[in-house]
């Protein structure tokens, strides 16, 4: 297919991209929770470094929590959303809960950091990991929020994204009156 042939100046893998959307809206909050999953699995030794310095209470078990329902809340968004089908509302409830006690959980380790940076008896030092920990736990939360939102109004831009045109007109030949089919020669 030539350049002339498209009806707008997009290029052809944006198009494809915006096609897939239109397909599958589902897409893009996936794609945030991928994200979150990422920030929070990559900064484990922050987490796990942090666990060990201060030892609060229930802090490693706040961690296995969100690691675990995070792995879990992907199995039940992608169940959710089936090909096809209509969505499966108890596994986005599902999801929605697990989400829920996941940011639980970011808080009351957020809050386990700061209660012992801050105690009057015997404070901890704050140390790089500590603080990175702490922020990245801030940002897991905003990005768990910015999913939800997404999931919750996926009917909104998923008619949004399909009231773009994607569609490829092709060039006329002109000569389909001179092709003979009568398959006599």
């Amino acid at each position: 297919m030539s350049q002339n042939a498209k009806t707008s100046n997009m290029p052809e893998f944006l198009r494809k991209i915006i096609v897939n959307l239109k397909r599958k809206p589902q897409t893009i909050p996936m794609l945030v929770f991928v994200l979150a999953f990422l920030v929070y699995s990559l900064n484990l030794t922050h987490i796990s470094h942090t666990t060990s310095r201060i030892q609060g209470a229930g802090m490693g078990l706040f961690g296995f929590i969100t690691m675990l329902l995070s792995m879990l809340s992907f199995v039940c968004y992608l169940n959710a959303f089936p090909v096809r089908k209509p969505v499966n509302k108890p596994m986005l409830i599902l999801m929605l809960v697990m989400i829920a006690a996941i940011i639980f959980s970011d808080i009351q380790y957020r809050s386990l950091i700061f209660t012992a940076l801050h105690r009057a008896e015997n404070p901890i030092a704050s140390e790089v990991y500590i603080e990175a920990a702490y922020a990245m736990l801030r940002n897991h939360i905003v990005i768990l929020i910015v999913g939800v939102v997404l999931t919750a109004l996926m009917p909104v831009y998923a008619k949004m994204l399909r009231s773009i045109k994607t569609s490829i007109d092709v060039e006329d030949n002109g000569g389909l009156a001179e092709i003979d089919i009568s398959g006599e020669n």
